[in-house]
């Protein structure tokens, strides 16, 4: 039996775009001739009841027979259809909101409804990536005021699901706006204050621009794809976990949007703001820390964007009802020893295990962080704080803690070395005066972090530190031979890493 010209039969053919729906037909087959679709054409795809928004791919090979369309693994995943059934295709109406992204993209300020019509569409999929990241673009550098800023975060709250820990219930949660290698403070602040008998249900996102994220950090020791009802199950028996954002459903605009700035290599001031407090808010977070490094080659340069900066967040927080300190700390040098997932890591677990070559400035950045949020609960002083965060990391409490929010997020294993590494001698003798942060983030980087897991680098020359010629300055790791001479080409080419006093 023939099938008639608006359906075809769908053939998975294994194809990954990550978050983009793709449809694949041939340009030769009835519909695309009589509907005139051509490649990039953004097209409505249904199946029993259900839509989806996708962009063509023409094919012009035998891949596909002429009644057969295509799907990405992704869209066959979100229409719920299976190899050999039918779908219908059809053009897809004018996206409204695209006017007001034109509009932005000429400094237009927009109104918070505007922002809502913006967000609801990209959430919906109406959306391809190309216009997402116009989106992105227009929004970049210092392109919106204070309003828009705090329009866009209640946009990105209200389209996804919202957390309710009940009434008057404490929820605490931190958060660091980066630009500093290394700094794997949550996961000891989160064990931390669960110890203490906190409530802190710590969701986090995945690298944008940098060697790891927390969630790429906590993949290599356990599961961090939580959905709703295990993160719930987890933070009721453990008082706190440490998961993937993106799992949640937890303003998914932003997991959408940080998936095309990873791609453009951009985090903007407006939407990074918009991005942590959505977060917050939709996790139902009552009390908020925000850890702000500073430094020459961090993402905050002086002390007077800190302010600006610090001062953006109070105002957008206020706005939402959250509570929120921020925490201006040094950005100078990285924190810690290891830079990419498994690296840090190891960093990790040595400070929460006491042993005796523990990273000293991971301990001391996390009590802080740990002691600041317990202020900002209103049930310890400045001293006391210190103190009991300090007695829980040093009693074994937050290590055991750790463990059992692992397991109860279904395992706990150790991370792994990469099996290629190559150490970097220092040519001279010498007093490190300075660091970039950024040039040791992209070695990292071309390594293979945070995509390999393990790669990255582990880093031995911290600023003040007297090296003598022919002492390992770092070693980098990286999974496959290819990356790790990626990674030493840009070492041989690259000046200023280190600035020394001799």
């Amino acid at each position: 039996m023939e099938l008639q010209d608006h359906h075809l039969r769908v053939k998975d053919i294994g194809i990954g775009t990550y978050r983009e729906n793709i449809v694949f037909m041939r340009s030769d087959c009835a519909i695309c001739r009589s509907e005139g679709f051509k490649a990039l054409t953004r097209l409505i795809v249904s199946h029993n009841g259900k839509s989806i928004v996708a962009t063509l791919n023409v094919v012009k090979s035998g891949i596909l027979k002429i009644n057969e369309v295509g799907l990405s693994i992704e869209a066959l995943r979100r229409l719920g259809v299976s190899e050999g059934e039918r779908i219908s295709i059809r053009h897809l109406e004018p996206v409204d909101s695209l006017r007001l992204v034109r509009a932005k993209m000429y400094r237009n300020e927009l109104k918070e409804s505007e922002y809502m019509e913006i967000v609801s569409d990209i959430v919906a999929g109406k959306y391809s990536n190309i216009e997402i990241a116009a989106f992105i673009t227009a929004c970049a550098g210092d392109n919106l005021k204070l309003p828009e800023i705090i329009g866009l975060t209640k946009a990105m709250v209200s389209t996804g699901l919202k957390l309710d820990w009940g009434k008057d219930r404490l929820i605490l949660d931190k958060h660091c706006v980066g630009g500093l290698p290394g700094n794997r403070t949550t996961p000891i602040v989160v064990s931390i204050l669960a110890s203490a008998g906190l409530t802190i249900p710590k969701t986090s996102s995945k690298a944008i621009t940098s060697p790891a994220g927390t969630a790429d950090m906590m993949q290599t020791i356990t599961n961090v794809d939580l959905d709703l009802q295990a993160l719930r199950k987890v933070v009721e028996k453990e008082n706190g976990c440490l998961a993937w954002g993106g799992a949640v459903d937890l303003s998914p605009a932003d997991d959408i949007l940080i998936s095309v700035e990873r791609a453009l290599d951009v985090d903007s001031i407006g939407q990074m703001i918009a991005s942590v407090l959505s977060k917050k808010a939709a996790a139902g977070s009552s009390h908020v820390l925000i850890d702000m490094p500073v430094g020459p080659t961090a993402k905050v340069r002086n002390a007077k964007d800190a302010e600006y900066l610090a001062s953006l967040f109070q105002a957008v927080a206020q706005s939402i009802g959250l509570k929120v300190k921020v925490l201006i700390s040094d950005g100078t040098q990285p924190i810690g020893v290891g830079i990419g997932p498994a690296l840090e890591a190891f960093d990790v677990l040595s400070v929460l295990r006491r042993e005796k070559g523990a990273p000293q400035d991971l301990r001391e950045r996390s009590l802080e962080i740990a002691s600041s949020l317990m202020q900002l609960t209103g049930k310890w002083n400045e001293e006391s704080s210190r103190t009991e965060a300090v007695r829980i990391l040093d009693s074994g409490q937050a290590e055991e803690k750790f463990v059992a929010i692992c397991n109860a997020q279904g395992a706990f294993k150790e991370p792994k070395f990469a099996k290629f590494r190559h150490d970097q001698i220092s040519e001279v003798s010498g007093v490190v005066k300075t660091l970039d942060n950024r040039k040791l983030s992209r070695i990292a980087k071309l390594a293979g972090a945070p995509e390999s897991p393990s790669a990255g680098l582990s880093f031995f020359a911290p600023v003040g530190k007297k090296i003598e010629k022919g002492e390992v300055l770092f070693s980098v790791f990286a999974e496959s031979s290819g990356e790790l001479e990626y990674a030493k080409e840009y070492l041989n080419s690259v000046d200023g890493l280190i600035d020394w006093e001799r």
